[in-house]
């Protein structure tokens, strides 16, 4: 079986490391292009033949070994709102290295008030080098098949009545599944619950759903400040490696998208 090689390699200082974006737009597709070499990288693991490789070149600074013992200075180029799940190693899936992106991870991708902080600090304080805001959900998400579970049999619900935490965090998802299911019966009739695959298919719209719309949250708060950050939003897939986003009126689901503007985009992203 071949085997993987994702190989961290810094130089000396005369090396030569890729410079940061420089806008929104350079961020953006620099995490694309780093996914789809992730995903390239792990497509053919299971074939016979020579090892696949990666090297991620690694700035000596960032790792403060260039600054007779100081700290490195924080300077990431985007900011990343992830789920907590192990399973989707943030900097790994957009091939960067330390000091490249801020990660910030909660069960769910869940823009509550601790995750919205954090990205409000990173906005704040690491603006001089930040260009893009992305929230990143993942396939098969155990916190949104939970809160999809109690939608479809909502008795569950009392299991989770006294434990205020876990409550907090299904509340807010029940709320884009509602939105998920109702889109779904519009546009695939009333008789889709009784479709093979529903529960699935309800799972991963509720997936996308809930990462476009802390995008958007995201950007609300974005368009306050004139630097011109921007926010996306995309979904990893653990089966193939690769992130995705549905745009309204594009047949196009490949790397990071923009969050859907207003309520009318927001049902055009519903039909995508």
């Amino acid at each position: 079986m071949k085997h993987v090689e994702i190989v961290y390699r810094y130089g000396s200082g005369d090396a030569v490391i890729r410079p940061r974006p420089t806008d929104a737009g350079e961020a953006r597709r620099r995490l694309d292009e780093g996914n789809r070499a992730f995903a390239a990288l792990l497509d053919n693991v299971g074939e016979d033949g020579p090892a696949a490789r990666r090297v991620v070149e690694v700035d000596p600074r960032d790792l403060g070994l260039l600054s007779a013992g100081g700290a490195p200075t924080q300077r990431p180029y985007a900011a990343v709102l992830g789920c907590a799940d192990a399973r989707v190693p943030v900097e790994l899936v957009f091939s960067e290295g330390p000091n490249d992106l801020f990660v910030v991870r909660v069960a769910g991708n869940g823009l509550g008030g601790d995750a919205l902080g954090s990205l409000k600090y990173a906005v704040d304080h690491l603006g001089d080098s930040l260009k893009l805001v992305v929230v990143l959900g993942h396939s098969g998400c155990g916190a949104v098949t939970a809160a999809v579970d109690i939608f479809l049999d909502p008795a569950e619900y009392l299991s989770i009545a006294s434990k205020y935490t876990m409550r907090g965090l299904l509340d807010q998802l029940l709320v884009v599944v509602h939105s998920a299911a109702r889109r779904m019966a519009a546009i695939w009739g009333p008789d889709v619950t009784q479709r093979a695959g529903y529960r699935d298919a309800l799972v991963e719209a509720s997936v996308v759903s809930n990462a476009a719309l802390a995008a958007h949250t995201v950007q609300q708060e974005l368009s306050r400040d004139a630097r011109g950050m921007r926010a996306a939003y995309g979904v990893y897939l653990l089966g193939t490696h690769d992130v995705w986003a549905p745009r309204a009126g594009s047949a196009d689901v490949t790397g990071l998208a923009d969050p859907p503007r207003d309520l009318d985009a927001f049902h055009g992203f519903g039909d995508a």
